[in-house]
């Protein structure tokens, strides 16, 4: 009689054992929420986050959650961190320029690692979108795609916090300024992604499957800015400037140069539909409706 041994992958799944799930950029603002989300679906000795500075997560390791050094520079912590691991999401990294060779070196681990599955942070619609970050998500999924491992894209739209960021400060000056004209904005919260991507990493169907992940509600900057003006209570308007104009005021205000290019770029693209989507990945994905503007305001505004 021939005996059929499961996979372990599928005893795990079947029978509850332990599903190691790594998760890097952990200490990172949308990693901490992944964390904090995926103690709500599974138990903590099933979570490991993978950092480049262990000394900066004793919050996590306080909270039982296992710590590995992970840094993408130095590929010799990359293989022996991965040991063990079933799922590992590979959130993008954020120095934009050297994304796609340290991304290669975290792929190249997990597959020398037999890691069997990797979800990746990519960008709504990397495959066609205008942004100039969308190349290095292009990137990042065929280099995916050809290293064999079962992988999920998680590919979120603009964070709505990047438009929250100086909430405050428009509400001192009454004036929101950008440059998207009347473009339509499907950003979700941080928040919103943290918990589909949770939710995708302790559930199965998700194997080679693309996610277009946006808010269920969009919103144009002047809506954004009346939006601010219920919350506050102050009055509130939004000043759309040329790209030309709107670089030269971030930069008089203090942002670094390649951070202003992504957001005007992004204001740009917007006026032509980039951070639009009509799809329901992302809600289907929570169970619920992402978070409203107005719950983002408020959040903002505390």
């Amino acid at each position: 009689q021939i005996k059929i041994q499961p996979s372990r992958s599928f005893i795990q799944q079947s029978e509850g054992l332990n599903m190691k799930i790594a998760i890097t950029g952990a200490t990172g603002q949308l990693g901490q929420l992944v964390l904090q989300f995926l103690l709500k679906e599974t138990a903590v000795e099933n979570i490991i986050a993978l950092v480049r500075s262990p000394e900066k997560a004793a919050s996590l390791q306080a909270q039982g959650i296992e710590l590995r050094h992970f840094d993408y520079d130095q590929p010799d912590t990359l293989v022996p961190a991965l040991q063990g691991v079933d799922k590992l999401l590979l959130i993008s990294a954020n120095e934009i320029g050297r994304r796609t060779p340290q991304h290669k070196a975290v792929i190249d681990a997990a597959a020398e690692a037999k890691v069997p599955y990797i979800a990746y942070t990519s960008l709504l619609r990397a495959d066609t979108s205008p942004l100039g970050l969308s190349q290095e998500h292009r990137e990042t999924e065929s280099l995916i795609q050809a290293s064999g491992l079962t992988y999920t894209f998680l590919r979120n739209n603009w964070y709505v916090e990047n438009y929250l960021a100086a909430a405050g400060h428009v509400v001192e000056t009454g004036t929101l300024f950008g440059a998207a004209k009347d473009g339509k904005i499907n950003a979700a919260s941080r928040a919103d992604y943290a918990e589909a991507a949770a939710k995708v990493l302790t559930s199965s169907g998700h194997e080679n499957k693309t996610y277009e992940l946006a808010s269920s509600d969009s919103f144009t900057l002047a809506q954004l800015a009346q939006t601010i003006q219920q919350v506050s209570g102050q009055n509130v308007h939004y000043q759309n400037l040329t790209a030309e104009d709107y670089t030269q005021g971030l930069l008089q205000a203090g942002l670094p140069a390649g951070l202003v290019d992504v957001i005007v770029d992004a204001d740009i693209n917007s006026i032509d539909g980039a951070m639009q989507s009509d799809r329901k990945d992302l809600e289907q994905l929570l169970g619920h409706p992402t978070t409203s503007l107005h719950s983002a305001v408020e959040a903002a505004l505390k």
